[in-house]
């Protein structure tokens, strides 16, 4: 028998009248999945509960940042004493230089930074410093990554691989997205054509170097050494958006796993603690042309705001103790293992894929290592999946091209919950 929802229906409804397909972020309105989507109630550790009283253990995570799980205690408590001392004030305060200070140890290419609102922010303005500081208007991006709903970044590939892009959105000027050239993510030849025909007129290359917005995807090694080639050949900057994988794959993000170095690094997510922040930053020479050093511009009444830089000092400073982030780690990994373990002894058609304390399953038969290999797995399936999932109280992310985010609070019974499901849901989803 499924899980009753009526509370959640009648709010769907409610919503609907007010705000567009009833949700404030389109992944929110379970479309690919079917079903309603849920409102939730209240979050505490590794659980969800809607407001139909159902609970699930949570492998969303809020997209990442619930990395201690949800209402830390501790966190709660930083958010409570800055908003005693006053919500906004418009003003430097010593908790954004602490907060700096702490992600520059974790992430040592940050070695300047500005903080925004929002991880769109924080690529949005990444690009205009890239075009600044190069004197160039081209940016190259790849298929499946998103980087938030920048004009510039909402665009798909062109008719071919050194084509210039075509609007992915209404409202997408065609005059800014000629600017954007699109590739397969790990496509190095590819990468390395683009460059020999366009390279003089390139600021930087913007990526998820692993991605979780079509899943968890690590790049090859050939691709990376292109990445590399191109910087130094051509004068490109590379753009590591690491809103996902910031303190995820890595504690030190998707470059200490990788161990590469890019030239910008864009961070979100879990560096507010689940408060609305982002960070982007780099080499300090790049960050000179920022205004009032340089004259790229970017501002923001609310950046740096008390409570999220409260609520990421507090995060930032637990998750880097010796072996918390391993334990996480190895806490995905047993999940992963799990799941693997249940493919293999039902033959079923599904990949695992892992990158520190996130990772997905694809309904594929090959490993999965660009978007069109992500659009070729079976969404349907999935889809089914999920369904069944949230009926044994798992909560996944609805939709087969995101990334599931395990927590410090996920212990040996979220675990073994988890896989139970999953058996359940393997099973019947393939009938």
């Amino acid at each position: 028998m499924g899980l009753s929802h009526p509370k959640s229906q009648a709010l769907l409804e409610r919503a609907q009248q007010v705000m567009p397909g009833g949700v404030n972020s389109p992944v929110r309105a379970f479309k690919a999945v079917g079903g309603i989507p849920l409102f939730i109630a209240e979050a505490n550790g590794a659980y969800l509960t809607d407001v139909d009283g159902n609970r699930y253990v949570d492998l969303v995570g809020t997209w990442g940042p619930a990395v201690l799980g949800h209402a830390h205690e501790a966190v709660v408590e930083a958010i409570c004493n800055a908003a005693q001392r006053g919500t906004s004030f418009g003003a430097p305060t010593e908790a954004e230089v602490t907060m700096a200070e702490v992600v520059r140890e974790l992430f040592p290419s940050i070695e300047m930074m500005r903080m925004v609102s929002s991880g769109t922010e924080a690529t949005m303005s990444a690009i205009r410093l890239a075009r600044g500081a190069t004197q160039r208007d081209g940016i190259v991006k790849f298929e499946g990554c998103y980087h938030g709903h920048v004009d510039s970044l909402l665009v798909k590939a062109g008719s071919g691989a050194a084509s210039f892009g075509e609007p992915d959105s209404g409202g997408v000027p065609a005059d800014l997205a000629k600017h954007t050239l699109t590739l397969a993510f790990n496509d190095a030849d590819g990468l390395r054509e683009l460059f020999a025909n366009k390279g003089a007129e390139i600021s930087c290359v913007i990526l998820e170097a692993i991605t979780g917005n079509m899943g968890v995807i690590l790049p090859t090694p050939e691709f990376m050494e292109a990445l590399e080639e191109v910087r130094s050949q051509y004068g490109a900057l590379i753009i590591f958006d690491e809103v996902m994988t910031g303190f995820r794959a890595d504690l030190g993000g998707a470059q200490a796993y990788l161990n590469f170095k890019p030239d910008l690094t864009c961070l979100g997510k879990v560096v507010g603690g689940g408060l609305p922040v982002g960070v982007y930053g780099g080499r300090k020479d790049l960050m000179h042309h920022i205004s009032p050093l340089g004259v790229v511009y970017q501002a923001g009444t609310l950046s740096g705001n008390p409570l999220a830089t409260a609520a990421g000092i507090t995060t930032l400073n637990i998750l880097k103790q010796p072996g918390f982030f391993e334990k996480i780690a190895e806490t995905t990994a047993k999940i992963e293992d799990g799941l693997k373990q249940l493919i293999a002894e039902g033959n079923h058609q599904a990949v695992v894929q892992r990158a520190g304390t996130m990772l997905t399953l694809f309904f594929s038969d090959k490993p999965v290592m660009n978007f069109d290999d992500a659009k070729a797995c079976d969404h349907q399936r999935f889809a089914r999946f999920h369904q069944i999932m949230l009926r044994e109280g798992v909560y996944l992310p609805p939709s087969g091209y995101e990334a599931c985010f395990v927590s410090a609070m996920h212990g040996a019974e979220e675990i073994d919950h988890i896989l139970r499901a999953a058996n359940i849901a393997l099973a019947e989803s393939a009938e």
